[in-house]
């Protein structure tokens, strides 16, 4: 037998244990284990009954992924889970851990299933592109119906033990341990002579399903799903699992699954998700590192980023204390984060019960001296380096030893901010993004005396407050911001040569990003990178090409959304196009002397985009990203990149990096060279015919 796979007796019921770590992932040897238990299983005339449970941690977490896009090797999770199906024996899965993707499929197989109460269950790989390929989108309807299905398959979500067997997924919970309680189940279920129970063969929750339902349900995710494949090839299968035979329905969603399978969506996603696994591996800085443990921590700042900032130490439990320099800032800051609270709850993503607990750990402050106890401190005060090195000085004299002090800065410089501290070894930088307590990333910034112990403790706070940190260099911007650069900058020439930002906001939107960047500009308020570009303006050359647009509109008063007018006009949140802009763009290019053109929107796309991928390069070759996915992570989960394409460095290995550079080339002999000098790092990798790892 398979190592993978163990069989043994307890009794008169047979105990399959898969011993795949640290998963129990559907390898190779655990398919052929299985199928080899269950024979075994099968010819014990002594065996009444039979478990399937895995050893460790978990179940069976899912597919082994490393094997996706490889030539299939016997036997497939499709005869392993006929076989289980088949089986003259009553077989009982036994769920700890996780029951996930195939893991979830071969319980579905099963003819009973049991549970401990802190296990979960999914089908998550509509994440990485896919459908669940072996039977989940046929049987799982079956046993709770299309609505509920639906649900659970097109969002990946766990659902907790005891929704499941609410739901209809389980048959009972284990209280104490799970192999003796699956094994006096499994007993039960021969002694009381229960007939096999097969959930292919459950057809009450799916006859007599309106089309209604799918219609309904497409139009419920078309915000959330836009611009995905797997999501609407999920709906088609639950849908086939209600209008076709069993079989018939397998075939359906074998057909679906290879339409996901050469999707290129799959592999970019794929990529994400081993990225994102990826971004915690710090070479320098061992896995056995020292963590300082986060039990308190404090914020700089009442405004609305220390605000966001500090409800995500307090969604987890950990008390934080907010200080201000007025009483009036601090009770403003302290009613916006229950303003906050509130909206959850009445939305119904929070509990009361929860937001009342996440109040109870948010405290304020007045005195330096009352926040010394924090593990951490993070200032998130004005972007202004005089006031943070300011507020560094003070925080350096209360501090306690060997609390970390970080800071929230978005673009400056972490090295001269920890001058102004005796411990520049604790300082870091942690840059949220906002609202902060909804944004995924965190963008933590190393400075050239942050100590190992200190990168490996904010990198594990990440983890700690359900955040995907990302290690960067010290330079002005880091990753993001700096590469965001290019990306505004073309947007903004762009319209001085015919474009309208309802046009440039239209090509970015329609590749997938949230927003284009004139609507985002709108909403972040255009006054912030006005104040930015005023600090910068001694350092920018006079004979280099700037765009004056954005200042004028700002000149004006229109800062966005929240005076009703910038590069759109607006009626409430609907923004509309402004013909005044317009004439405004117009009378800029005429001063320029810019003869307006039409322009595609294929260079719309590229304009903004492949300086993504020029800096990116940059960035990698400096050191300032550790790898090219890293740099996909902080764009996919702070700037709305479509993760359905990888990332703007996957992206563009996509396209071919040949391809990329010949037109950034092109663009440097219509523009000039100073905006569209090729990265070196993309020249040598372009002619070597290689990717961003060489």
């Amino acid at each position: 037998m398979s190592k993978a796979v163990e069989f043994s007796k307890q009794g008169a019921v047979g105990v399959i244990t898969v011993l795949n770590p640290p998963v129990n992932a559907l390898s190779q040897a655990v398919r052929q284990g299985l199928i080899e238990a269950l024979a075994e299983g099968e010819r014990d005339a002594s065996v009444g009954s039979m478990v399937i449970i895995g050893s460790g941690r978990t179940f069976i977490a899912g597919a082994d992924i490393r094997e996706f896009g490889k030539p299939p090797l016997p036997p497939g999770l499709h005869e392993v889970l006929d076989r289980i199906e088949a089986a003259s024996k009553p077989v009982i899965a036994a769920i700890h851990g996780t029951a996930l993707g195939g893991g979830l499929e071969v319980a579905l197989t099963c003819h009973w299933r049991v549970a401990v109460r802190e296990a979960q269950v999914g089908l998550p790989e509509v994440k990485l592109g896919i459908l669940p390929g072996a039977g989940g989108t046929q049987r799982l309807p079956r046993l709770i119906g299309p609505q509920m299905a639906l649900e659970l398959i097109t969002s990946g979500n766990f659902l907790p033990a005891p929704k499941a067997l609410a739901a209809g997924i389980l048959d009972e919970l284990v209280e104490g341990e799970l192999l003796p309680g699956a094994v006096a189940f499994a007993e039960r279920v021969v002694a009381e002579k229960r007939p096999l129970r097969l959930v292919s063969a459950m057809n009450d929750k799916v006859q007599g399903i309106d089309a209604s339902l799918f219609e309904n349900f497409r139009k419920g995710i078309e915000r959330k799903a836009r611009g995905y494949f797997a999501p609407w090839r999920c709906i088609d299968a639950v849908e086939a699992a209600c209008r076709l035979p069993f079989r018939d329905g397998m075939k359906r969603e074998r057909e679906l699954f290879m339409q996901c399978m050469d999707s290129p969506q799959r592999k970019a996603q794929i990529h994400v998700f081993f990225a994102e696994r990826e971004v915690a591996k710090i070479p320098d800085v061992p896995a056995d590192t020292p963590v300082r443990k986060i039990a308190k921590a404090a914020i700089v700042g009442a405004g609305t980023m220390g605000g966001g900032i500090a409800m995500n130490f307090a969604n987890v439990g950990v008390p934080v204390k907010l200080l201000e320099n007025s009483q009036e800032a601090l009770e403003r800051g302290l009613k916006t984060i229950e303003r906050n609270y509130a909206t959850s709850v009445q939305r119904g993503s929070m509990a009361q019960a929860a937001m009342d607990r996440a109040m109870k750990l948010i405290s304020g402050t007045q005195r330096y001296e009352e926040i010394g106890d924090a593990d951490i401190v993070i200032e998130a005060v004005f972007e202004e380096m005089a006031v943070k090195k300011e507020v560094f000085a003070r925080l350096d004299q209360v501090m306690k030893q060997g609390a970390i002090l970080a800071s929230n800065t978005s673009t400056l410089d972490i090295d001269e901010i920890a001058s102004a501290t005796k411990r520049p070894e604790s300082v870091i930088g942690t840059h949220f993004f906002s609202p902060a307590n909804v944004m995924r990333l965190l963008e933590n910034v190393r400075g050239a005396k942050s100590s190992k112990e200190t990168i490996a403790s904010v990198m594990a706070m990440g983890r700690q407050i359900r955040k995907v940190a990302v290690l960067a260099g010290n330079c002005d911007g880091f990753i993001g911001n700096r590469m965001l650069a290019g990306y505004g900058r073309e947007a903004g020439f762009l319209l001085e040569e015919g474009a309208t930002p309802w046009q440039v906001d239209k090509v970015l939107y329609d590749f997938g990003m949230p927003m284009g960047p004139f609507a985002m500009a709108d909403l972040a308020g255009l006054d912030v990178g006005w104040r930015i570009r005023k600090g910068k303006a001694h350092l920018r050359d006079p004979n280099e090409r700037y765009s004056e647009v954005a200042d004028q509109l700002c000149e004006m008063g229109r800062f966005g959304q929240k005076t009703g007018a910038g590069y759109y006009r607006y009626e409430g949140r609907d923004a509309k196009p402004d013909p005044e802009v317009e004439k405004l763009i117009e009378a800029a290019a005429a001063r320029k002397g810019i003869r307006r053109r039409q322009i595609s929107d294929e260079e719309i796309l590229t304009r903004c985009l492949y300086p993504l991928v020029n800096e990116g390069a940059r960035i990698l070759e400096e050191g300032i990203a550790i790898r090219s996915s890293d740099i996909d992570i902080v764009w996919i989960y702070g700037y709305g990149f479509p993760l359905y394409r990888g990332g703007p460095m996957f992206w563009a290995e996509q396209i071919g990096l040949p391809k990329v550079l010949a037109t950034i080339e092109e663009y440097g002999r219509q523009h000039g060279r100073n905006f569209w000098e090729p990265a070196p790092l993309l020249v040598r990798r372009a002619k070597e015919g290689k990717g961003w790892a060489g």
